[in-house]
């Protein structure tokens, strides 16, 4: 029986480059032979994916804060059920952009949602399920807003203030100080080249760990 998957989440603010780093790590890892998934938060399914259209889209009511925390978590319970506990009991990888250290900074970090009301989410929601590794890019909030403004129209979290997004990026470095034995910090300031240096070695070095484990089954 193939030993329990590894479980990925790439984080970070708007603008950073997570979409594009997370195909370039899934393609490294399928040349390694890792059965890999590919998902994302709020997504990753039916369920999901109306969730992430009713919280991205722009709308003239503000919604309250303790109301969006409540539809994030109602999205990853369904995303947990139906993809990532499924896939990770069958030995598949899953890379995730985005999943719970983004509750952190989002919610709590930005909109100022009390960090023991999300810790109480995460258990009740999640169980023991953490991540194994997160990888943070990490870039001035200028640098990426401006890369988000070149995508196109904005959606309704992409036009929040500069502080709002100040908060958010103090949020995910307060999370990697809490939990650096998993965190890896990728500059996302840096070159698209040098970034996916650095995602290449990260890929080598699960995929030679994994190879051990499996020498062991």
């Amino acid at each position: 029986m193939s030993a329990r998957g590894l479980f990925i989440t790439m984080e970070g603010g708007e603008g950073v480059g997570k979409s594009t780093n997370l195909a370039f790590l899934e393609h490294i890892l399928k040349q390694g032979g890792i059965d890999v998934v590919t998902t994302r938060e709020p997504g990753g399914t039916h369920l999901g994916e109306e969730v992430r259209e009713l919280l991205l889209r722009v709308r003239g009511e503000p919604v309250n804060a303790v109301a969006e925390l409540l539809l994030i978590f109602a999205a990853r319970a369904q995303h947990i059920d139906e993809l990532i506990e499924p896939a990770l009991a069958a030995g598949k990888w899953v890379l995730c952009d985005r999943f719970t250290d983004a509750t952190y900074a989002y919610q709590s970090g930005g909109r100022g949602v009390a960090r023991d009301t999300v810790e109480q989410l995460e258990k009740l929601v999640q169980g023991k399920l953490r991540p194994d590794y997160t990888l943070l890019f990490d870039a001035p909030v200028e640098v990426g807003m401006r890369r988000a403004r070149d995508r196109g129209e904005l959606d309704r979290f992409e036009q929040e203030t500069l502080k709002f997004f100040e908060r958010v990026r103090q949020g995910y470095l307060q999370q990697a100080q809490i939990d650096g034995n998993r965190y890896r910090l990728i500059d996302a300031g840096q070159s698209l080249d040098d970034v996916q240096k650095g995602l290449a070695e990260f890929g080598d070095e699960l995929l030679s760990r994994w190879a051990m484990v499996e020498a062991r089954q």
